[in-house]
């Protein structure tokens, strides 16, 4: 599991983090899911070069922890979390980008390389958020325990391990998590696995496969100067 899954753990998120333009469901999440539902990816951005060039710069940077070309995005109000001031300077306090083990390379690849949709709460005007998993999350199920997978195509196997039994065949869809991280059954194998139901089986996925909507959530703004990153936090924030 990655640091930011065990630190958000249990999150019960207000009813406006989980709406989205989309969705007019009104009821409230009760319990995490336990059928397998389809939750097909969304781009909203694809369609403006702005945007795509824009992006594809920024994974460059990150990929090359070119600092100066990521802080120089990084909006001057930037929102650092509910009980954390605004600013670049918190936002460096916070993610510690000068640290070899600094999460905020990671987790900006991860949340950059699947789709961004555009997205509202009452404490966030209307930008555009990648990935597309919180958004569009269905209010009708309860993020806590449950996650989306991002592949287009991803083995369930028996067991940890890329030669383990293969049980079926998923895709994009959102489905029960039992265990967010599971070390390969073989020790010299960096391979980690996310534990989960789906076809009333229990198996394991790569977990670069699978996202939790509690995960971090980039979102941008188009400027007279260009895009700038205004929030980079995780749900509960």
């Amino acid at each position: 599991m990655k640091a930011v899954r065990l630190q958000i753990g249990c999150v019960l998120l207000p009813a406006a983090l989980l709406a989205s333009p989309g969705h007019a469901q009104t009821e409230t999440p009760t319990s995490p899911q336990t059928k397998e539902i389809s939750f097909v990816p969304l781009d909203e951005g694809a369609g403006d070069s702005s945007w795509t060039r824009f992006r594809d710069r920024l994974l460059e940077a990150v990929q090359q922890r070119d600092l100066k070309f990521v802080l120089g995005v990084v909006d001057r109000n930037v929102r650092n979390g509910i009980e954390r001031p605004n600013g670049i300077d918190e936002f460096k306090r916070q993610w510690d980008p000068d640290a070899e083990d600094s999460p905020l390379w990671r987790e900006l690849t991860r949340a950059l390389h699947l789709g961004a949709v555009y997205y509202r709460h009452e404490r966030m005007p209307r930008s555009l958020c990648a990935p597309y998993v919180l958004p569009q999350w269905p209010k009708t199920v309860d993020p806590n325990g449950s996650g989306a997978i991002t592949a287009r195509e991803t083995a369930l196997r028996a067991g940890p391990s890329g030669g383990a039994e293969i049980l079926a065949s998923l895709s994009y869809s959102i489905v029960r998590v039992t265990d967010w991280e599971v070390a390969d059954s073989d020790a010299a194998v960096r391979q980690k696995w996310v534990k989960i139901s789906a076809r009333d089986r229990d198996g394991y996925i790569p977990e670069e496969h699978i996202r939790s909507p509690l995960e971090h959530l980039a979102c941008f703004r188009k400027s007279d100067t260009g895009w700038r990153l205004t929030s980079f936090l995780a749900a509960g924030e």
